[in-house]
């Protein structure tokens, strides 16, 4: 019986494959780096097929270096960047218009249009109106291009989130769908029917058939196409990759939270078999589907994390993250300097889609170290802006908080985790849960893991402890939200 799961990773700077055995150790792991266009402020733009090709890639070169091959393979499982669009040609099956990537804004037109529609847009599917997520990217490039509105109203194009591209392209065009994490941050899918509405649809002014099937999480959505690998590899699951990192870091029960610092940063908490609302702009999220109805989540996005250790890796502050880093442990901790990183708005709990951002407490000697500590402070108060959202809209504090990601792997940020949101930090010591939760749905979905199994898969972490005294957590706290208060004035 093959005794290795594949995961396909497909983020917005990178594709990553892993190969797990089924006791959930690594074996292999290859990145592709892809690009991305900003034509205009607020535009972000990827290559759909780029973002196919570096996932087969990544595949591949993960196999050779494993020295497995497709007989070595149970299961496939796939996890993406969420909200991003694509749309293709039915009978062609070729993308028609650049990837709309989810931190593109240029839907906020359309968004303000539907004002009015947002109580009920929130009541149905749990989200904000904001151009963040799908609905507003579909709608807008169907304004722009009269060809493509055209031919979906004949039900020429399929589109969907890069989940659906990729089980479609991998599957040689034989398979169309998607699942419940990755289409409930649509705006089109409708929490209580558990399905995409043709109602929401109109809102936005979408012709009908547009989006695919919703299947479970864990699924047989079907095989690949023999020539890609050798031979088929049965695709048996797909998470929305906050999905995938929430299920790769054991967190099962309610209650249970982790934040993924990534390009964004992204807090999730389990909260079971019935969906919460939030009082303190959280989102409502399907975190994932079994085959025996869905599990929800709490979300909290923040749209600047990884994207501001870049903003100032591009200014010249340092040559790289691990760079910064070492600057970052290196300055005052009383330097006074303090950056809102509102470059695109600012996220939950705030959501400030106008919002810029901002640097205070500038003086004559404040230099490179200054800035790099100042830029993981503001990541940390972020997260701890979303921490006590949580906490508030579960009415009980959060045990935990589980991190991992790229930018978890600072030597300074988790401590200050621990000290800003005041709760025990454990890191992920695989640092990319997103993978490992890929690897353990298509796990169940194939039949090769039981639920039983899932925890012990999802690996060991490292603990950091709160250090800081209370008063000078509140102190810099206050501090925090009063900047944010001033930054509310800053408008595009």
């Amino acid at each position: 019986m093959p005794e290795c799961l594949l995961a396909i990773d497909q983020g917005t700077h990178a594709s990553r494959a892993v190969i797990f055995t089924l006791q959930g150790k690594t074996l292999a792991s290859r990145v592709v780096a892809i690009g991305t266009n900003c034509p205009q402020p607020g535009w972000v733009e990827q290559d759909p097929e780029e973002i196919f090709q570096s996932s087969l890639r990544a595949a591949r070169e993960a196999m050779r270096a494993a020295r497995l091959d497709a007989r070595d393979i149970g299961a496939v499982g796939i996890t993406n960047q969420r909200e991003t669009l694509v749309v293709w040609d039915r009978e062609t099956g070729q993308a028609v218009a650049p990837a709309i990537v989810w931190q593109d804004r240029r839907g906020q037109a359309i968004c303000q249009e539907l004002a009015d529609a947002a109580g009920e847009l929130g009541e149905r599917t749990g989200l904000r109106l904001d151009p963040y997520f799908t609905a507003s990217k579909l709608g807008w490039l169907l304004r722009a291009r009269t060809e493509l509105r055209d031919a979906a109203a004949r039900g020429r194009l399929q589109a969907g989130t890069v989940d659906s591209w990729l089980i479609y392209r991998l599957s040689g065009g034989k398979v169309w769908a998607t699942e419940p994490s990755n289409a409930s941050r649509t705006l089109l899918y409708d929490l209580s029917l558990g399905a995409f509405s043709e109602d929401l649809a109109q809102v936005f002014s979408l012709p009908g058939r547009l989006m695919p099937p919703v299947l479970p999480s864990a699924h047989r959505f079907g095989e690949t196409e023999p020539a890609l690998f050798g031979r088929p590899l049965p695709l048996t699951g797909a998470l929305g990759d906050q999905q995938a990192a929430l299920l790769g870091q054991g967190c099962l029960a309610a209650g249970d939270a982790k934040d993924t610092f990534g390009t964004g940063a992204f807090l999730l908490a389990c909260t079971g078999e019935r969906p919460r609302r939030s009082a303190h702009g959280l989102l409502t999220t399907v975190a994932w589907d079994f085959g025996r109805g869905p599990t929800y989540a709490l979300e909290g996005s923040v749209f600047m994390a990884g994207a501001l250790i870049d903003w100032l890796i591009d200014l010249g502050v340092a040559a790289s993250p691990a760079e910064l880093d070492r600057l970052a442990l290196a300055a005052d901790p009383s330097h006074g300097t303090l950056i809102m990183p509102a470059h695109q708005g600012l996220g939950a709990p705030w959501w400030e889609p106008e919002m810029r951002g901002a640097i205070w407490g500038l003086t004559r000697s404040s230099g490179r170290a200054a800035l790099a500590r100042a830029a993981f402070e503001a990541i940390a108060q972020q997260a701890a802006d979303l921490t006590d959202a949580m906490r508030d809209d579960l009415g009980a504090p959060l045990r935990e908080l589980r991190i991992d990601g790229g930018v978890a792997r600072s030597a300074l940020l988790p401590q200050l985790l621990a000290d800003l949101c005041g709760l025990p930090v454990l890191r992920s010591l695989d640092h990319e849960a997103t993978a490992r939760g890929a690897a353990m749905v298509a796990g169940l979905g194939a039949g090769l893991l039981g639920r039983d199994d899932l925890p012990g898969f999802a690996g060991e972490r490292e603990r950091f402890a709160p250090g800081a005294p209370a008063d000078r957590r509140e102190r810099d706290r206050q501090r925090w939200r009063q900047a944010v208060a001033e930054a509310r004035g800053l408008r595009s």
